[in-house]
C-alpha cells in the first residue's frame, strides 16, 4: 500500500481510493493519513467486521456502504475512477502488486534465501498470487535464488472461482456469488484473475478449496499456537493439510504458509467459533469461559481440572 500512495503522491491524485473486504481499507486510510490524501473506502454494507471497518473509520477514510457485494463495490469504483480521475488502488494496480512482492523478498530473506519447496496462501481477489509469482520470477532472474518454489494458492469453497477455473485446465472461467465465513476471501470476481494464471503456471503450482468448517479448525489450532489470525488466513493451513494429505505436497516438504490478517481483525469469528453450538453442543476445540462462585473452592476445582484435564 505504501508503494501505491506514493506513487498517487507523485502524480498529484486528489483522492485515493479502494473497494475492499476490510484489510485493504484499513491500510488505504492509515498510509492515505499520513500522506495527507482524502481517502474513498467502498465496502459490501453488513459484511465488514468491527475490527477491520474500525480501522478504516478511525484513520479518517470516508466510508460508503454499498448495498451489494465486494464485486460489485469494485465494479462501481472502478467506473468512478473512469469517470472522475480517483485514484484506484486495489491490487488492479500495479503499483500496488510491485508493493506486494516484497512479501516474498522479506521471506526469503528470513529463509536466509534457502527456497523453500512451496509456499502457500490465502486467494481472494488474488492480488498476492499475482505479486508473488512476479517476485519469484524477478528473485530467479537476478540469481538471489536458484530454483523458483511451487506456489498453492486456497480458496474457501464458498468462493473458488479460482479453483474451478484451475480445475478445467484454465479453460473456462466462470465467476460465483461468494459466501464463506472468511470475509476476507469472500470474493466471486477477482481482478487478478489472469495474472494468478500466470504466477501458478510458471511455478507449476497448484490451487484447491476448503471447507468453512476446515477453516476454523485451522483457526483453532493457528489461535492456540499464541499466533493467532482471522479466518481467511486459516485457509492456508487448512489448505496444506489437504494438499498434504492428497499428494500434492510431499509429507517431507519444506513448506511456507503465509497468514494475511491478525486474530483480531475478525473477533466475533472467535466469539462463534467458541460461544455457538453447532447441533446443539459445543465444537470439539471449543474454549468456553465457565463461571464461579467468589470461592476459593470453586476456583480449586477449576484449577484442578486445567492441571490434570
Amino acid at each position: 500500500m505504501t508503494v501505491g500512495i506514493s506513487h498517487a503522491r507523485a502524480v498529484d491524485a486528489k483522492v485515493v481510493a479502494c473497494a475492499s473486504t476490510g484489510n485493504t481499507s484499513a491500510s488505504l486510510a492509515s498510509y492515505a493519513a499520513a500522506a495527507e490524501l482524502p481517502a474513498l473506502v467502498i465496502i459490501p454494507e453488513g459484511k465488514v467486521t468491527g475490527g477491520k471497518l474500525s480501522q478504516t473509520i478511525a484513520h479518517g477514510a470516508k466510508v460508503v456502504q454499498v448495498q451489494g457485494d465486494f464485486d460489485q463495490a469494485l465494479a462501481l469504483l472502478r467506473e468512478s475512477s473512469e469517470k472522475f480521475g480517483v485514484y484506484l488502488v486495489n491490487s488492479v494496480n500495479p503499483f500496488r502488486l510491485e508493493g506486494q512482492k516484497t512479501i516474498v523478498f522479506e521471506m526469503l530473506e528470513q529463509l536466509d534465501w534457502r527456497v523453500p519447496d512451496v509456499i502457500a496462501l490465502p486467494g481472494g481477489n488474488l492480488g498476492n498470487t499475482a505479486a508473488f509469482g512476479k517476485a519469484l520470477d524477478d528473485a530467479f532472474a537476478v540469481g538471489l535464488i536458484d530454483r523458483v518454489p511451487r506456489l498453492m494458492t486456497i480458496q474457501a469453497s464458498g468462493a473458488a472461482p479460482f479453483a474451478k477455473y484451475f480445475e478445467c485446465g484454465f479453460d473456462r472461467y466462470e465467476p460465483v456469488i461468494a459466501g464463506t465465513v472468511a470475509t476476507a476471501i469472500k470474493i466471486g470476481n477477482p481482478a487478478s484473475v489472469e495474472r494468478a494464471r500466470r504466477s501458478i503456471e510458471r511455478t507449476s503450482g497448484y490451487v484447491t478449496t476448503v471447507t468453512d468448517d476446515e477453516i476454523l479448525e485451522a483457526k483453532a489450532q493457528v489461535d492456540r499456537a499464541g499466533i493467532g489470525c482471522e479466518p481467511a488466513s486459516a485457509a492456508t493451513v487448512a489448505g496444506v493439510r489437504r494438499l498434504v494429505r492428497e499428494g500434492v505436497i510431499a509429507t517431507d516438504a519444506n513448506v511456507v504458509g503465509v497468514l494475511t490478517g491478525h486474530v483480531l481483525k475478525d473477533a466475533d469469528a472467535v466469539a462463534r467459533y467458541h460461544l455457538e453450538d453447532v447441533d446443539g453442543r459445543a465444537r470439539a476445540g471449543a474454549n468456553r469461559p465457565v463461571t464461579i462462585p467468589a470461592e476459593l473452592s470453586a476456583l480449586e476445582r477449576v484449577l484442578t481440572d486445567a492441571i490434570h484435564g
